[in-house]
């Protein structure tokens, strides 16, 4: 288990995984113990107290949540086998009759399953641009869950944290931030008020596009809300794999190298992008020109992150030509991974205007993908 006693920055957390160290062997490398069930002696008490189940008796998911919890300065963690796996087990604590007001113009998967659920379960569900304080403070009532994304997903809109804090507060709410875009690298919203903060480990964590993984950290541990999804989690098995788990703290270990050169190419792109004749339109929380940029250098460090849209002249016909002739970005979800991509949204989220395209942006050569961009547009 972890050896860092002393406060480190998140680098030398991730890069030697909380100074794990194999007892048995000395390896610096974590072991992969697969096993689901573990042995008791003769008085049938058990050989390790704290191995008797897998479902929450896995070392390695252990190790990925102490890691990932320090670096959110938060005081516990949790992983779960999808970031919407982790979603679902803090919207299941809303009560029926409860409200919901999350933020419009978020992930889609998101947006829809919440949907879907609050229909199910009597639950008022309120959607508002949390990015705009006005629009936020005409919702303001009693609430179980403010849920905020920031950068968002696809729109990549900047929400002030400390400012949701407050309003969560006056509406008895617990404040959830999806803070996937930025990675625990680039933000900690604990740090700023959130009582929850979510990411699709699977993206920028875990950063190689080969695990499906979510975590979710808390600021007080003694909350009774993180009580109910820790129980959820446990009597419901929504849990990690040891493997998954094991994949994901190798990827975490170069978590801030590749986000920073990630967040380094995407700025490069953003201001190339700005500047063409057949972009109408860019959206990117670094550029200076951005509505959220001035939030966003107050609540981020280190970069904006990997992801950005921008809008092609043209349409939809010209947005699909120019997608179909990129090489080196290539046509796919999801986003965080090493690999540069592109997706056409309206093809999979209609509201979404048909001129967008959505980049993440990975750790190629910046030069290449400029030139891959460059051909494209024309």
């Amino acid at each position: 288990m972890p050896l860092i006693s002393k406060p480190v920055s998140p680098e030398t957390l991730f890069a030697q995984a909380g100074g794990v160290i194999d007892p048995q062997t000395g390896g610096i490398v974590p072991p992969l113990q697969p096993a689901t069930t573990f042995v008791r002696d003769e008085q049938n008490v058990p050989v390790s107290p704290e191995h008797i189940y897998s479902r929450d008796d896995s070392d390695l998911c252990r190790l990925a949540e102490d890691v990932l919890a320090k670096a959110e300065h938060a005081e516990a963690g949790l992983l779960f086998p999808s970031g919407m796996a982790a979603v679902a087990a803090v919207i299941r604590t809303v009560p029926e009759g409860g409200r919901i007001i999350m933020q419009s113009g978020i992930y889609w998967g998101v947006t829809k399953w919440v949907r879907g659920f609050c229909g199910r379960r009597n639950i008022t569900l309120t959607e508002v641009d949390c990015a705009d304080a006005g629009a936020l403070e005409s919702v303001v009532g009693r609430a179980d869950i403010l849920w905020i994304e920031t950068p968002s997903n696809p729109y990549l809109k900047t929400t002030d944290v400390a400012f949701c804090t407050d309003f969560a507060r006056r509406c008895g709410a617990s404040l959830i931030v999806d803070s996937t875009a930025a990675t625990p690298v680039l933000s900690q919203p604990l740090s700023h008020g959130a009582d929850i903060v979510m990411h699709s480990a699977t993206k920028g964590i875990n950063g190689h596009s080969d695990v499906l993984a979510g975590f979710l950290a808390c600021r007080d541990a003694s909350d009774p809300r993180w009580d109910a999804i820790r129980e959820d989690r446990h009597d419901a098995g929504a849990v990690l794999g040891s493997f998954e788990a094991w994949l994901l703290i190798r990827g975490m270990r170069t978590m801030s190298l590749r986000v920073e050169r990630m967040c380094r190419n995407a700025q490069e792109v953003a201001e190339f992008l700005s500047a063409h004749s057949v972009v109408s339109e860019v959206l990117y929380p670094g550029l200076i020109t951005d509505p959220g940029h001035s939030i966003a250098v107050r609540q981020m460090t280190g970069g904006f992150g990997s992801l950005l849209s921008f809008r092609v002249r043209g349409g939809k016909a010209a947005a699909l030509a120019a997608i179909g002739r990129l090489e080196l970005f290539k046509r796919a979800t999801s986003l965080g991974g090493v690999e540069s991509l592109v997706e056409h949204r309206h093809t999979i989220e209609d509201t979404v205007p048909d001129d967008l395209l959505r980049l993440s942006v990975g750790i190629e050569a910046v030069d290449d993908l400029i030139a891959d961009l460059k051909a494209a547009l024309g």
